[in-house]
């Protein structure tokens, strides 16, 4: 690899760790099937992500989301067409989402998006424009759930007809003109039919949520996390043995063989220098055996597997 590519990964990964990144990409991961755990009534979980801070760093964000799909994407077996999800994403705010995200973020959403129903995952986003979200995203959409837009600029009637044209249209109305006089709780919805196809678009009333509306207490969401089973999973954080740890074991390994050398060859010209004694014929021919070794092996690592084998030879 060259040093011009080595040094932009650098650059890179700087970016992502002045954000946060050693800390939040650390260990434990995030393991996907905690997501799809069921209580003992059946029931799934709702897991929340409060990125109320990570959205302040979009880069940081991206590539969490970007790993997130790829991991959904790769691990997730093929089960065809489920009577219902194993697992389903809303994405609030989706304009943040989108907003100066990379092209390979936009890619992997859009492939996923594609892709992702086979594996029985939906994916949800919610914003309040349609223009928030790319096209390439907009058209594998299959639900679609519409209130109402006030258009008062040339700008924001501009976001009327593409929200309009996002529709299968219905001859009883315009869908253009309905978006504009929706009232409080009444929404323009076309789903997915039987056969894949959209349903053609109406006006209707959405039952308003059961829930509180507006974010946890501190306090709720240290309890909630307390009584999970999964509360304490990911407190603790594991420092595995890095690749900059292994590379470096490597190196100095190397670095010591190489003295080891330096040493043997300035041992070996002392000795040639230094007057011989008179040894034994047995001597004399094992010499020759492990001279005539060394010298056909060429490599050095040929040389330091010689030297421990017939090394340990002669010390027996």
């Amino acid at each position: 690899m060259s040093r011009s590519s080595i040094g932009a990964i650098q650059r890179r990964l700087l970016v992502l760790e002045e954000e946060g990144g050693k800390q939040f990409l650390g260990e434990p991961a995030l393991d996907l099937y905690d997501f799809m755990r069921t209580g003992p009534n059946g029931y799934g979980n709702i897991n929340i992500l409060a990125a109320d801070q990570l959205m302040q760093s979009p880069k940081l964000y991206a590539t969490f989301l970007l790993w997130l799909l790829s991991e959904l994407f790769e691990e997730l077996p093929e089960v065809g067409d489920p009577d219902k999800p194993r697992l389903v994403f809303f994405f609030d705010e989706a304009h943040l989402l989108f907003d100066d995200a990379p092209k390979a973020l936009i890619d992997k959403v859009e492939q996923v998006v594609r892709l992702i129903r086979s594996k029985g995952v939906g994916v949800y986003f919610v914003t309040q424009n349609p223009l928030d979200i790319p096209d390439s995203v907009l058209g594998q959409l299959g639900n679609r759930i519409q209130h109402a837009l006030r258009a008062f600029t040339p700008r924001d009637q501009k976001a009327v007809r593409a929200a309009a044209t996002t529709f299968r249209a219905n001859p009883a109305f315009d869908a253009a003109e309905a978006i504009k006089e929706l009232g409080v709780g009444e929404a323009l919805v076309s789903t997915l039919g039987g056969k894949g196809t959209p349903s053609i678009v109406e006006r209707t009333l959405i039952r308003p949520p059961s829930s509180r509306m507006g974010p946890a207490k501190r306090s709720e969401r240290r309890e909630i996390i307390e009584a999970s089973m999964l509360g304490k999973r990911y407190d603790e954080s594991v420092d595995r043995r890095s690749a900059y740890e292994h590379f470096k074991e490597r190196a100095e390994k190397a670095a010591e063989v190489e003295a080891e050398e330096t040493q043997e060859k300035a041992a070996a010209k002392t000795q040639k220098k230094a007057p011989r004694a008179r040894r034994s014929n047995r001597q004399s021919v094992m010499e020759a055996m492990v001279k005539s070794v060394v010298r056909s092996v060429g490599s050095s690592l040929g040389r330091k597997i010689a030297r421990g084998v017939l090394g340990s030879i002669l010390k027996g």
